[in-house]
């Protein structure tokens, strides 16, 4: 599994907001967020773009005007059973505006469509307002990775999601 940073938002009323399918275009959009959001262990931009070319994963794009401000991935292979929500960033000026909500149903409704009735991720000990998102979207506890985010010896909390698949 990779890893899910948790940096989603919540809450309160959206702004005018649009969701999409990331395309490589959006890649430096979402790199200036993944390097903003995630400064300690943010991903290359060589496994950004592999993971955005991937048949095997979705990655969404939020937009508030012409500007990017979150973005969301999943992977989950067609027909087995189950994914990985791999990584939500929400722009700390948007966050609490129910953008990480959003990202969680288009994630979540994009397993189910293919075919994953399990979902897991991983969130990092010391980010309560992830875990609380997730929570409430019907993710429980089942285990504890000590150590898992380098360089910052955090311990990442393991999430599942059981749905209808």
């Amino acid at each position: 599994m990779a890893s899910t940073r948790g940096a989603a938002g919540s809450g309160g009323g959206a702004p005018a907001i649009r969701v999409r399918d990331a395309e490589l275009a959006d890649l430096d959009a979402i790199m200036a967020l993944e390097i903003a959001t995630f400064p300690g262990d943010a991903w290359s931009r060589d496994l950004m773009a592999a993971e955005l070319a991937s048949p095997h994963t979705v990655y969404v794009v939020v937009e508030s005007g012409d500007e990017v401000v979150a973005y969301a991935g999943l992977s989950a292979p067609a027909g087995a059973g189950q994914g990985d929500i791999q990584t939500i960033a929400v722009d700390p000026t948007h966050r609490r505006l129910g953008i990480g909500t959003v990202l969680m149903q288009q994630l979540l409704g994009a397993a189910q469509v293919r075919g994953a009735s399990e979902v897991f991720l991983e969130v990092r000990a010391d980010n309560p307002g992830a875990e609380e998102l997730y929570r409430r979207h019907g993710f429980v506890r089942i285990g504890v990775r000590p150590h898992y985010y380098q360089p910052d010896d955090v311990d990442a909390i393991v999430m599942r999601w059981e749905g209808e698949g």
